[in-house]
């Protein structure tokens, strides 16, 4: 990853969140596509470049859309790849495979009927058959494992937890798209249902029908286009897959450390200039073990950490200012990444950050990513 990977996101698109009946994958990933490129003021034919994930394909969403690209690339259903579209899209511009590409990802798993490995007779990993009969039958499920080991090591408690599903449903209630928007209390939180102990229900993301889609360009072309361009700075990846389907020991944090240093040095920023933090909200112990990884706390130390409001919007370190995967919709990763651009824009109206100008997003799974965006090349 080098300073020559960078990029303008000059439009942004989504679709309304909720249960959306009627609607297909591809008829929301081209809703959002349509936003964006009416956010950017482009046409189809502007766009030579194209990535898709969760849609049918991406023959489907060019031939709706009349996009004859130069370059294309479809990309697996899971949420980690949001991270992996917007490296893989900084390769294809860095490298002149494109000029405009846009990406698109479209969900119906609220009208699907999805469970995301949480069904009766699914299994979560590659070893299902074996975990299976253990209570290993969802993601949830490792995540909650993950939990008790924090909390064993760490002393964590369910209170320090609960603070991330109350901060990010305090700011869904300021986001109009959030499907969430009733108020959490801590008595709410100790009262909704386990569904793997200790991870209670206000601790699961959404499973929500929506869309979303950027548009980006190579950087010399961003002034042409009538939105402020938010820059993409640095990014990086790198994959723990060997014995993905065990939680990792060390909850990421060593993948996350490299990650986040190689997007850091990339963008020629420190962590000190954060003004808000996207992480990728599936259960919401991976917020604690994100902040540890990325080194904004100490190991142990995130419990503590993002109390008395810092997480929170006028907190030090807002996080998740849409309401996140928790409130917001599960758009698995991607409209955060819109909430980054729009954040960086000045367009969030009473959940706006003061004077933002970098935004760091981040995912970790077993491809942990980074994404450093800025308002400024």
């Amino acid at each position: 990853m080098t300073a020559a990977l960078r990029a303008a996101v000059v439009g942004v698109g989504t679709t309304t969140f909720g249960k959306l009946p009627g609607l297909s994958a591809d008829d929301l990933g081209g809703w959002a596509l349509r936003e964006a490129l009416a956010d950017a003021a482009l046409t189809a034919g502007d766009v030579d470049g194209l990535i898709t994930s969760r849609v049918s394909s991406y023959e489907a969403i060019a031939a709706d859309h009349g996009i004859q690209p130069r370059w294309v690339t479809h990309l697996p259903a899971e949420g980690r790849m949001a991270g992996v579209a917007l490296h893989t899209a900084l390769a294809a511009l860095a490298t002149g495979q494109c000029r405009t590409v846009a990406l698109v990802y479209g969900n119906d798993g609220a009208s699907a009927g999805a469970t995301y490995g949480g069904g009766v007779g699914e299994a979560y990993g590659t070893s299902a058959s074996l975990a299976a009969p253990y209570g290993m039958t969802s993601p949830g499920a490792f995540y909650a494992m993950m939990l008790q080991r924090h909390r064993a090591l760490y002393g964590t408690t369910e209170e320090q937890l609960a603070t991330v599903s109350m901060t990010f449903r305090e700011h869904a209630r300021l986001n109009p798209t959030a499907v969430m928007r009733r108020p959490v209390s801590l008595d709410d939180y100790r009262s909704s249902r386990f569904v793997v102990e200790p991870l209670h229900l206000l601790d699961y993301c959404l499973i929500n029908d929506g869309g979303a889609a950027m548009i980006l360009t190579v950087p010399e072309a961003a002034a042409d286009h009538p939105r402020p361009p938010v820059y993409v700075l640095g990014a990086a990846q790198s994959a723990q897959l060997v014995e993905s389907d065990f939680p990792p020991d060390d909850f990421w944090a060593g993948a996350l450390s490299e990650v986040g240093a190689r997007a850091w040095a990339a963008a020629d920023r420190d962590r000190s200039d954060v003004d808000a933090l996207m992480i990728y909200d599936n259960f919401s112990p991976n917020v604690l073990f994100t902040l540890e990884g990325l080194g904004y706390c100490e190991p142990g130390e995130s419990g503590a950490f993002i109390q008395d409001g810092r997480i929170g919007l006028g907190g030090e370190l807002p996080v998740n200012t849409s309401g996140g995967h928790l409130s917001e919709s599960y758009m698995q990763g991607w409209a955060l990444s819109v909430e980054a651009v729009r954040q960086l824009r000045g367009e969030c109206g009473p959940r706006q950050v003061a004077d933002a100008s970098l935004i760091q997003w981040a995912c970790s799974s077993p491809i942990v990513t980074s994404v450093i965006y800025g308002r400024q090349p």
